[in-house]
């Protein structure tokens, strides 16, 4: 694989190729400005932008195609690489073959400190600029990041937007999908005493204006097997504040309640899981709710979503409920 080099030798006196046609490029943006005025901000954008991306393409490591952040390792030939992949290639260069050793390319890694780039979601409408290595750490938190698919069932590595994942949800995964804000759910299972790992079918639900997804499945708790129904909001950590949920389920006289916020799709399913941060059911509470001989499960979970609504004056809550 070939590869754009930066040599961190120090410099002749003898003008290379690179050189010639940057003096050129300014000779020329020279010109520009005398002879047309009205173009030169256009002219000069458009070469300091493609001045960026050169320097942006010479920052992407050959192997793994990621920004390189110090320390930034070169072979004698010049060529560069990250640290992560120098030990990935066993310390030979995937550019010339050529033995790595333990140099560090410090004049690139001074050209990176100068530089200021966009997030790489500007295209989905993050308008943030940062320094070079300011700019990884904000990228690993921006609201404008795509989302991971929440469905639980297997591991799906699609992402996108809410509106992109609420399709594929229901084309690729096929899961429900209701309107409405409140739901009555019935989930059954046979056998359930040899059943220790289980994971029900995802539910989606469109209310307020937004999505959200019903999750239910049984695990083990320690050495307790236990079910645990939760909900997730298709939205950010700063959206999913503004609602809360309600599940209920019983039977033979007696019922269990939860109540909460759901928590933003951005928490994977496991994460909320082991958080236990929903409805948690004992298997013999759940076989006690399903009656008969215990030796079928029925619950029947029943709950529903609204949104807070601020008062000013007093700046109490009051749940507002969608017809």
């Amino acid at each position: 694989m070939e590869s754009d080099s930066i040599d961190c030798m120090a410099s002749s006196d003898v003008m290379d190729d690179d050189e010639i046609h940057h003096h050129q490029l300014s000779s020329s943006l020279s010109k520009t400005h005398s002879n047309n005025g009205n173009s030169n901000n256009s002219t000069l954008s458009s070469a300091v932008h493609a001045s960026t991306t050169s320097v942006h393409e010479l920052l992407e490591c050959p192997v793994c195609t990621n920004s390189m952040y110090p320390p930034i390792h070169q072979c004698h030939n010049g060529h560069t690489l990250c640290s992560t992949c120098k030990t990935r290639v066993h310390n030979r260069c995937p550019t010339c073959r050529q033995e790595l050793g333990d140099i560090r390319c410090l004049a690139l890694e001074k050209v990176a400190e100068s530089l200021e780039l966009p997030c790489k979601y500007m295209s989905l409408g993050c308008p943030e600029i940062f320094p070079y290595y300011s700019k990884l750490k904000h990228e690993a938190l921006c609201n404008f990041r795509p989302y991971s698919c929440p469905y639980a069932g297997s591991e799906c590595a699609v992402v996108g937007d809410i509106p992109f994942l609420v399709t594929h949800l229901r084309d690729d995964h096929k899961v429900d999908m209701h309107s409405g804000c409140t739901f009555n759910h019935r989930y059954v299972k046979s056998n359930p005493q040899e059943v220790e790992n289980a994971i029900w079918m995802l539910t989606v639900f469109h209310c307020f204006g937004q999505y959200f997804c019903l999750h239910f499945e049984a695990f083990q708790l320690g050495v307790a097997p236990v079910y645990m129904a939760f909900l997730r909001f298709m939205g950010d950590e700063i959206e999913a504040r503004n609602y809360s949920y309600s599940l209920e389920v019983g039977g033979n006289g007696r019922k269990l309640t939860w109540e909460g916020t759901p928590r933003s799709i951005r928490d994977s399913h496991r994460k909320v899981r082991d958080s236990h941060d929903g409805l948690i059911i004992q298997r013999n509470m759940a076989l006690f709710f399903s009656g008969g001989d215990r030796k079928e499960l029925k619950l029947r979970v029943t709950g529903r979503i609204w949104k807070e609504q601020q008062i000013p004056e007093g700046g109490a809550c009051i749940p507002n409920l969608c017809s």
